[in-house]
């Protein structure tokens, strides 16, 4: 996650962390179904799709422009102890925007560092190491363009 990004709180900047990591998940979360769900809890706003307007910036720092729109799944829920959970998740996927929501939950909550140590510190790595094999796969078809000038008669 691009570090610019991130509040100036640290509390919040944290919380941006993780909730980037839980989106990110995928079927990643689904190891975690049964931990996640052992504490009692109510769905306060079901799992819902819907549709987000996605914005961009010619070059990235340019002026914004509708780039289009984008498919989205979201989530509260609330556990017996009163920590609020959210989520918002790319595509139609309700099991993982619930799991997310019940993790943020969960680390909001007493056993905060417990959540964070077995949870999001494992999925960050795998994600990271996946940018990075990304990253290696996409650099070996990098092809480098080079202009060859014309004698002048």
């Amino acid at each position: 996650m691009n570090r610019n990004l991130l509040h100036s709180d640290p509390q919040i900047a944290t919380r941006q962390r993780w909730m980037g990591v839980l989106a990110r998940a995928g079927t990643g979360l689904t190891a975690y179904e049964s931990a996640l769900k052992e504490t009692e809890y109510s769905l306060i706003r079901a799992p819902e799709i819907g549709m987000t307007l996605v914005r961009g910036r010619m070059g990235g720092t340019g002026s914004p422009f509708n780039l289009g729109e984008m498919t989205v799944t979201r989530c509260v829920v609330r556990l017996a102890d009163g920590c609020t959970g959210y989520s918002y998740v790319a595509g139609r996927d309700k099991q993982h925007a619930e799991l997310a929501a019940l993790a943020d939950a969960h680390l909001q909550g007493a056993e905060h560092g417990h959540w964070l140590s077995r949870l999001i510190e494992p999925l960050a790595a795998l994600q990271q190491r996946q940018q990075a094999e990304n990253a290696a796969e996409t650099a070996t078809t990098q092809v480098e363009f080079f202009t060859l000038v014309r004698g002048e008669d």
